[in-house]
């Protein structure tokens, strides 16, 4: 009688397998505009909002869950949630970042909860092995909103809303990307520090301070019709951050009555002032590509344009290297 590891470890063979022979097919590629919900009056149902907003909504944010991990904080609440922005066909970088850095075994002492965020692709398959991957991981949370790069805003807000949800006793969180490096011990030990008195309203990574760019060729293009002030309010690049647990339902609920923005940093900076919340500097969070050295990196705590082959290479260096010393 086979054990149910070995099951799981068969199905996840058999799931990656058919994700790459699928993934080797060109595909055509389609471009989305950004989702604006239906103007609802607010309500909670099943999938969980919050019933203590009675003013109407510019954004209700109305999506319900297609896959949700509901229970994850009720065991005990986490020092850290780390929240993931990925796509359906990142298998390789989520299976990389669950060995590495996001293993949620890797501090026995402290809680770490790892979610990896989506919206639901177009692609009938995509989403049935994104589906197969929650039975075998639950570590995946899929909301009913198109997943596109104009739709990065909604993701993020779909982490702020079930951490705010479903979370809310945890001590901080990390929202960061699927292509990114994340040195936890730096992180854990020597940024939030576990021992110290927990903070409230806080939020830092690498703040940029600038402006719209009006030509419609760049990526970050922003029209005067959105967003017709010339400089942006400070915010943190969308590569990595981390704020308070309770920053959460703060920026959710603003979110709520400010008018949706495609660059999902740029907005969360926009209800940070909304709030009154001034993100602070930490130059430890690279949003660039930064050459491997085992000193460098245990510097910082971002690095940008990590493959998940670099990701176990680096991890197994470091964490084999600890003895030495810089």
């Amino acid at each position: 009688m086979p054990s149910k590891v070995s099951c799981l470890y068969l199905l996840t063979v058999v799931c990656w397998a058919s994700a790459l022979w699928y993934l080797s097919v060109s595909r055509p590629s389609t471009s989305y505009q950004l989702a604006i919900p239906l103007r609802k009056a607010s309500k909670e149902n099943k999938n969980g909002t919050f019933s203590n907003i009675r003013t109407r909504s510019l954004n209700p944010h109305d999506f319900d869950y297609l896959i949700n991990e509901a229970k994850k904080c009720e065991a005990e609440p986490p020092f850290l949630v780390i929240l993931i922005s990925t796509t359906h066909k990142e298998f390789d970088a989520r299976q990389a970042i669950r060995e590495t850095w996001g293993d949620e075994s890797s501090f026995p002492d402290m809680r770490v909860v790892t979610l990896f965020l989506l919206g639901r692709s177009t692609d009938v398959v995509l989403n049935q092995m994104v589906e197969q991957e929650s039975q075998i991981f639950h570590d995946v949370v899929v909301e009913d909103f198109i997943d596109s790069y104009h739709n990065l805003t909604l993701k993020t807000l779909m982490g702020m809303r079930w951490v705010a949800t479903f979370c809310s006793k945890a001590q901080y969180v990390l929202k960061t990307d699927s292509d990114i490096f994340v040195n936890m011990e730096n992180l854990i030990f020597n940024l939030l520090k576990p021992t110290t008195k927990p903070r409230r309203r806080y939020f830092t990574g690498y703040v940029i301070n600038g402006g719209p760019i009006r030509d419609m060729r760049s990526k970050w293009y922003m029209p005067r019709d959105l967003y017709p002030d010339s400089k942006y309010p400070p915010f943190c690049s969308g590569t990595g951050y981390v704020f308070s647990a309770d920053v959460a339902e703060l920026i959710y609920k603003t979110s709520l009555h400010t008018r949706l923005l495609h660059l999902e940093d740029v907005y969360v900076g926009v209800c940070l002032r909304k709030l009154g919340i001034h993100p602070f500097q930490n130059s430890g969070f690279n949003h660039w590509k930064m050459a491997y050295s085992l000193c460098r990196y245990r510097r910082v705590v971002t690095v940008h344009q990590i493959s998940p082959e670099e990701m176990h290479r680096i991890w197994n260096d470091m964490t084999s290297k600890k003895h030495l010393k810089c």
